[in-house]
């Protein structure tokens, strides 16, 4: 009978003598990392349902320019997500996809495209400072990552935006490395193109960000050199032309279209508000990013804390120093800035991933190092924390537990403790491969088996659905006190938002078929509204569940008359 690590060895071994095995298996891994859930999650409140929407609105209105959320305008990121789920929910149409512009799948699949190519790019640019077995696991560990794992499922930027900045740091480092002589092949002829299309496209996509993590490693690795020649081979003129001929039509287009107030909006009020205050109450100190780093790049996070040491020491290699540029600079802005979101580091984990090989292949790893043990047993606290604050949720909430769910969930942790025994050994390869396999059971019991069971989150679908039962076709509908995007995109763009109970009873009054969404604690006016008026709607039924984003129990009742 073949074990589990030497099963796991006998793989590694076969699918990195090529890379086309090595990038098929990375494929596969992904697939089995990011799909669990995938369609069956609800529109997570509130930044996936934003940008659904807003993409949403692009095909109802066929305005491809300008991004709104209902008549407000959403001058904050660039059109290029906008874009891209557009166009995969207009493939989902001409496929016969049913209802697909209010199937967030369709809208995720940018997302999922993005995680997937985070991953073979992970890979390929490790190719740069390690063998072809150490960059497949680097490929594995991204997609065994949790927060990879949890962008490829949102609606949003940043697993893409993490491809395009890994493919610009996997092309910036041929060319370092080549100019310092520690490349053992030479870089390909189009590496300029690879660097310069994946920062066209991260600029439609997010602005800056792209250009920040490799114009800060840049400066680093210049000022270290005294010397820029070494990125001459880059292309830099052409390449901004390029990204000219991609960019630029679009950003003259808003500009033209919003009269300048995109730049205002995006510039002044998004991106500068970040930097001044913690917008959204996305307030956190600095440091925080550094205390989430080991839940959010499990179950790697615990051997490449180890590393750190073996990375101060060697600073000064050409590998090394490049991948302290990558890091380092931009960490440091990111902690600096007030408004903190666990995915803003994300463009920087792959670079993490590869010091931890460089670590693991030259030595660099000590297990006997005072704290080791109890860092290394972070690989089965994290998960069973996580387990833990699911099974408190699932039964605080629905009064029930993810029944089904529990043997896989079960499974993942005694992986994972096969993981921290395997680093007791002194297997680290083995410890990081059994690690990847823990986050795959994880990911299944969590998002495949876990997630449908938690029906009290699901408020936006459970009144979407009531909406839908209504008798009469097309109704108008208000709500008062949930104010959700979710709800936006699940009931339509003309949800009206109703400021008090009065408003709704208002509402009710009017002509044709209407539904009133009417959380209890406005219910008194509302009633107050309806005798004054001598309207009788009917009440269709009542909705209780949690918001997640309020951080409190919610009781919709659903009123209408047809």
């Amino acid at each position: 009978m073949i074990s589990l690590g030497s099963g796991l060895d006998r793989l590694a071994s076969f699918a990195s003598a090529s890379h086309r095995r090595a990038c098929l298996l990375l494929v596969l891994l992904s697939l089995a990392a990011f799909l669990p859930g995938f369609a069956g999650l609800q529109p997570f409140d509130r930044d996936e349902p934003r940008f659904a929407q807003a993409s949403k609105q692009m095909l109802e209105t066929r305005d491809f320019v300008d991004i709104r959320f209902q008549d407000e305008a959403r001058h904050k990121k660039p059109v290029g997500i906008y874009w891209l789920q557009a166009a995969s929910v207009a493939a989902g149409e001409a496929l016969g996809v049913p209802q697909a512009r209010t199937t967030m799948w369709l809208y995720r699949l940018p997302s999922l495209i993005g995680a997937i190519a985070t991953v073979l790019l992970t890979y390929w640019a490790l190719l740069a400072f390690v063998g072809a077995r150490l960059a497949l696991l680097g490929g594995a560990l991204m997609a065994a990552c949790v927060l990879l794992g949890v962008e490829a499922r949102f609606a949003k930027t940043d697993a893409l935006l993490a491809a395009c900045a890994v493919a610009t740091m996997g092309a910036l480092a041929r060319a370092w490395l080549d100019w310092t002589r520690s490349l053992a092949f030479v870089p390909s002829r189009w590496n300029w193109l690879v660097f310069w299309s994946a920062t066209a496209l991260g600029l439609l996509l997010k602005g800056p960000i792209v250009p920040m993590v490799w114009g800060l490693a840049m400066i680093v690795l210049a000022i270290r050199e005294r010397s820029l020649r070494w990125f001459a081979p880059l292309r830099p003129g052409l390449g901004l032309l390029l990204c000219l001929i991609v960019v630029l039509p679009w950003f003259v287009a808003i500009a033209i279209k919003t009269g300048g107030n995109f730049f205002a909006e995006s510039v002044g009020k998004d991106m500068l508000a970040k930097v001044g205050e913690g917008q959204e109450k996305h307030w956190g100190p600095p440091g925080l990013y550094l205390l989430l780093f080991f839940g959010t790049y499990w179950p790697s996070a615990a051997l490449a804390a180890m590393a750190i040491p073996f990375a101060w020491v060697k600073r000064r290699e050409p590998q090394i120093l490049f991948l302290l540029a990558w890091i380092v600079p931009s960490w440091i802005v990111f902690e600096a800035v007030p408004t903190k979101l666990p995915h803003y580091v994300l463009p920087l984990y792959p670079a993490i991933t590869a010091l931890l090989l460089l670590a693991l292949v030259n030595g660099g790893i000590n297990r006997f190092r005072r704290g080791a043990d109890l860092t290394a047993f972070l690989i089965v606290a994290v998960p069973a924390a996580l387990v833990g604050v699911l099974l408190y949720g699932t039964w605080t909430l629905d009064r029930t537990l993810p029944w089904l769910a529990l043997p896989v969930l079960a499974l993942a942790l005694v992986v994972a403790f096969r993981s921290f025994l395997a680093y007791r050994e002194g297997a680290f390869e083995g410890a990081l491969w059994r690690g990847v396999v823990a986050s795959l059971l994880l990911g299944a019991g969590v998002y495949g088996l876990a997630a449908p069971s938690l029906r009290g989150l699901k408020l936006s679908p459970r009144l979407a659905e009531a909406v839908q039962a209504v008798s009469c076709p097309n109704p108008e509908v208000m709500t008062v006190g949930y104010r959700e995007p979710s709800l936006v995109f699940l009931v339509g763009t003309n949800l009206r938002m109703g400021a008090d109970g009065s408003a709704a009873a208002a509402f009710l009054r009017e002509p044709g078929c209407r539904v009133a969404l009417v959380e209890s604690r406005f219910l008194d006016g509302f009633r107050q509204g309806l005798a004054a008026s001598g309207a009788t709607p009917r009440l269709l039924t009542t909705i209780a569940g949690f918001n997640l984003n309020g951080g409190k129990r919610l009781e919709m009742s659903v009123y209408v008359r047809e």
